[in-house]
């Protein structure tokens, strides 16, 4: 190692030693930071070790130096390393080699003591005698120690007659200028960006312990209330607390809230006028502006387990159905919306009435998403509501509204689907039939063999008509089995046979779909038949029949 790098070594030890001084004092001793701190320096000192067996460091007032190297400098009272350990007497210090962690993180606490603010008894070289180390040795002016009584008035003197001196003050001009030179050669380590990073998520973490602590707190003043403006003033904390913890994205604070809240509504032994006050600080979070936080960090795609929200909105109450809603129709991501959705699913139940005013949004795609919560939700109280959408202007609603109320069933439905069939638009009453495939009810089986059955039937598209059979080979019955054998038989000769049978055909596919061999015969009679769509689904059939898919 050249001399260049050993003082180099020794200037980042000094360095390492101001850092630690502030970080020690700082964390506790099982911090992350705290413990970085203690590897860090004594890495400097290793590297040290490594081609020297010692460290003496010669401190005066205003500096440390080593080998006659200027390591520190600092004129300022303030914060100056040379100045703590110069004034209690110390004038050098010796690190040797097999100076162990434990050595160094004492000697590192007693630098990081406060001997003004801390009221201590003792010095540092007290300290550093009563510590007897090992591996540390340090030299202090015997007069201090030996005459420390005097002390002070010794130094007064000794100003006094500096200060008597005139050139003195030239002397002192002269210098000032001589040290600003001298600092310029100090070397200033900032902290790097991976310290950096460590205070950021110390810092996060400082804050989140003292949010539980500030909310514990809260809880036991809350049980230490006595009057009834003693729960209002706490109250607006505990709202405050929440809308702080949900600003910060600390979602699980907020579900800890609500959870203790619950607790307490749950003890029968709490009187009814306090919990109104619990009560109120759970709707609170329910309210618009939390939810609207909420929506922000699910729109900030901020990753969250899907419990962390889970736990949330099985706390809320039913007044954030409403914000909820608000903010469906705001979110950008998908992601956000099946959130708020999943949400909805939870806590609409709690209140239908007020769900069901969503479907009045001027928004289709909020209306479609609020059929499809009070699908999921299948509480037949909302069919009332939802029969009132099925005339939407958007199709993509009317499809949904459909699909709904096939699932719901219930009064009026029938009616409603039965006049869905005549819809202009082909995907909505293809809807509506497979709706009434889904309610698998006799009424929705007979709505639909009086559909097959009327005369216009013939003159739907073919691929139409191919679902009706579809959807009524549901019910898998003797009635649905005859019905369709009978229009199997039926030929026409006149105008219109074309059609006719593609009846017959879509008939013969009903009866593969059924699974009843017994249609094998009919089948089979009608395989030769002229028309060759009638006799490609005869066969169609046979064989699906026969290995009986």
């Amino acid at each position: 190692m050249e001399i260049h790098d050993d003082l180099k070594a020794a200037k980042d030890i000094i360095q390492a030693l101001l850092k630690s001084k502030k970080m020690i004092r700082m964390y506790p001793s099982n911090n992350p930071i705290y413990v970085k701190t203690i590897e860090d320096t004594y890495a400097r000192f290793k590297d040290y070790f490594d081609y020297r067996d010692d460290l003496l460091l010669k401190i005066r007032q205003n500096d440390i130096t080593w080998e006659n190297e200027q390591l520190y400098y600092n004129a300022e009272k303030d914060d100056n390393l040379a100045l703590f350990l110069f004034k209690d007497g110390l004038r050098e210090l010796t690190f040797k080699k097999g100076l162990t962690a434990d050595e160094m993180e004492e000697f590192l606490k007693i630098t990081a003591m406060d001997f003004e603010r801390e009221v201590l008894d003792d010095d540092i070289v007290t300290l550093l005698w009563e510590k007897d180390f090992q591996n540390i040795q340090h030299v202090a002016d015997d007069v201090i120690l030996a005459d420390e009584d005097n002390y002070e008035m010794n130094a007064v003197e000794q100003i006094t007659e500096a200060s008597n001196d005139s050139d003195n003050v030239l002397k002192a001009y002269q210098d000032a200028f001589k040290e600003d030179d001298v600092l310029k050669d100090v070397d200033v380590i900032p902290l790097s960006d991976k310290d950096l990073q460590h205070l950021m998520q110390e810092l996060e973490r400082d804050a989140q312990d003292k949010s539980t602590k500030l909310v514990d707190i809260l809880f036991e003043l809350m049980y230490l209330a006595e009057s009834r403006s003693d729960f209002d003033e706490l109250s607006v904390y505990f709202m405050n607390a929440i809308e702080y913890s949900m600003t910060r994205g600390d979602i699980p604070m907020v579900t800890n809230i609500l959870s203790r809240l619950q607790d307490v509504l749950n003890d029968k032994n709490v009187d009814e006028e306090i919990k109104k006050y619990f009560r109120k600080i759970i709707s609170f979070a329910g309210s618009d502006p939390i939810i609207k936080l909420l929506g922000e960090i699910l729109d900030a795609g901020q990753e969250l387990e899907d419990k962390i929200i889970e736990d949330l909105v099985a706390r809320l109450d039913k007044n954030a159905v409403t914000p909820l809603m608000n903010i469906l129709g705001e979110l950008k991501s998908i992601h956000a919306r099946k959130v708020v959705i999943d949400a909805l699913i939870h806590i609409g139940p709690k209140d239908i009435m007020t769900l069901s005013k969503g479907l009045n949004d001027s928004r289709w795609y909020v209306v479609r998403n609020i059929i499809f919560i009070l699908r999921k939700i299948s509480d037949k109280r909302a069919v009332e509501f939802l029969l009132k959408t099925v005339r939407h202007a958007d199709i993509r609603v009317r499809k949904e509204v459909i699909r709904a109320l096939g699932e719901l069933g219930g009064g009026g439905v029938f009616q409603t689907l039965r006049e869905c069939l005549e819809d202009p638009e082909i995907q909505v009453r293809s809807a509506a039939l497979r709706a009434l495939g889904t309610v698998a009810s006799e009424a929705a089986k007979r709505i639909i063999m009086d559909r097959i059955s009327d005369k216009t039937f013939r003159d739907k598209d073919f691929e139409e008509k191919k679902e009706y059979f579809e959807v009524i080979s549901h019910w898998k019955d003797k009635e649905v089995s005859a019905f369709l054998s009978e229009i199997l038989r039926k030929k026409s000769f006149f105008f219109g046979s074309a059609k006719i049978d593609e009846t017959r055909a879509c008939a013969a596919y009903g009866l593969g779909l059924l699974g009843n061999r017994d249609a094998v015969d009919l089948l089979q009679k009608f395989k030769g038949e002229n028309n060759k769509l009638v006799r490609e689904f005869c066969y169609t059939a046979i064989k699906r029949l026969d290995h009986g898919q």
